[in-house]
């Protein structure tokens, strides 16, 4: 049995707590308990900067040859 926990990768724990918070968060905002104060500015600047770090970390990671001699390769 415990040959088999050795094999959890942290990949994996970091994904069910996420989730166990996750669903912790939402039983509470389903009480009443109001957990992550936001307003609808703070959601829009927070989609604005999550929109534009995704495409500045996809625009980095892709091989973009822009010059001459990187696109003769």
């Amino acid at each position: 049995m415990a040959e088999r926990t050795r094999n959890i990768s942290a990949g994996t724990v970091t994904r069910f707590v996420l989730l166990a918070l996750a669903l912790i968060n939402t039983a509470l905002n389903m009480a009443g308990v109001q957990t992550i104060p936001v307003d609808e500015e703070g959601v829009a600047t927070f989609i604005n900067l999550a929109f534009l770090g995704g495409a500045s970390l996809w625009a980095y990671w892709k091989n973009n040859d822009v010059t001459r001699k990187a696109r003769s390769k």
